[in-house]
């Protein structure tokens, strides 16, 4: 039959981050499947059926609105329209109450865990993806955290789950052989579960501070980037603290490339793009024991308990000073990314959907 397998691509848009990220590179993998994407852009080697073009987190909570709304109330006419018998979903979004069976993707329940008063994030956690992971005919997610999260929040069975690793770019991000500047770098959002504030202070403690720089690379937010800034005046370190903002995809393999040591030492992650990306360009990794992100670091970072700032300098300090641990961490970094491909992240989605079929 054709047309059987329809791969929801309306979470598709410029900025490569995320959801996005992962969407766009695992759906050419799933070939094979001659599935029909719902798509508003065009391509040429696949069936495309057309849809809005308003439906992404580029239009802001609207977007999100629409797409739900679309997701709930179009698609299932869509489905039944082009005979379908599964829909892939990229995000844990998908028609309820509806004749179609699906299987989704699941990236992370931080809402849940570091909830915000206010946030259309926390109801939409809370009751809405329960329902749909609930209905799914199987649930794929990024790491064995994630799935763990999904057994322990909602009761579903560890035999409805399957823990898909995710990827990087290995033509973008990889070894430059760039000189080594003088800073310590972060890449990410300034979410307060990212732990920022703890690391201004860690690096604040470094011995011979005045000798290096914090860049933190990653959008500036209103509602937290003025009390980082209000925290590095009043530890004195203003001139060494950076605030990028956001970083054009193109420019980070050279900033990675140049710092001492990506630190990430985020509370919670689903899976850890940053840290994967830093190991690819054998810069050394300082990132928490907590999560996924010991499933993605493996043995070639410093794991820290993002709790203790006193653990964060401490590692920071061993790899400014240390040029033989640096050299090692590189070469394990390197090793350990190359085991990352989308390929077979998309090999294993592949099998997922075909038991589905």
């Amino acid at each position: 039959m054709l047309n059987t397998l329809l791969i929801n691509l309306s979470i598709l848009f410029s900025q490569p981050t995320g959801i996005s990220n992962y969407a766009r590179n695992v759906f050419p993998y799933l070939k094979t499947l001659n599935p029909t994407l719902l798509t508003a852009e065009s391509y040429r080697e696949f069936n495309c059926y057309s849809i809005p073009d308003n439906l992404t987190p580029s239009q802001g909570t609207k977007g999100h609105f629409r797409r739900l709304f679309w997701t709930q109330f179009k698609l299932p006419q869509i489905y039944k329209n082009l005979k379908s018998n599964l829909l892939f979903s990229p995000l844990p979004e998908a028609p309820l109450y509806s004749n179609c069976r699906f299987v989704v993707m699941v990236h992370d329940f931080i809402p849940l865990r570091f909830p915000k008063r206010f946030s259309p994030l926390t109801p939409y956690h809370r009751y809405y993806i329960p329902q749909v992971i609930t209905q799914a005919e199987h649930v794929i997610c990024n790491s064995q955290s994630t799935a763990k999260d999904i057994t322990d929040f909602f009761q579903i069975p560890a035999s409805k789950i399957t823990p898909i690793p995710l990827a990087h770019d290995r033509t973008h991000f990889r070894f430059l052989n760039l000189p080594t500047s003088n800073y310590f770098l972060y890449i990410g959002r300034q979410d307060s579960y990212k732990n920022l504030q703890r690391l201004i202070t860690a690096f604040a403690a470094l011995p011979n501070r005045g000798d290096y720089e914090l860049w933190l690379a990653g959008p500036t937010d209103r509602r937290y980037t003025p009390i980082l800034q209000t925290q590095a005046e009043q530890l004195g370190i203003t001139h060494q603290v950076k605030f990028l903002n956001y970083v054009a995809y193109s420019e980070l393999p050279k900033i990675i490339n140049g710092a001492i040591a990506l630190v990430f030492p985020s509370l919670w992650e689903g899976f850890g793009f940053p840290v994967l990306e830093a190991m690819a360009c054998g810069t050394p990794v300082i990132t928490s024991n907590l999560s996924s992100l010991p499933e993605v670091a493996g043995d070639a970072a410093i794991l820290i308990n993002p709790y203790n700032t006193g653990e964060i300098t401490a590692a920071m300090e061993a790899i400014a000073n240390d040029s033989k641990l640096r050299s090692h961490l590189s070469h394990q970094s390197i090793a350990r990314a190359n085991q990352f491909s989308w390929e077979q992240t998309g090999q294993a989605t592949v099998e997922v959907l075909s038991r589905y079929l």
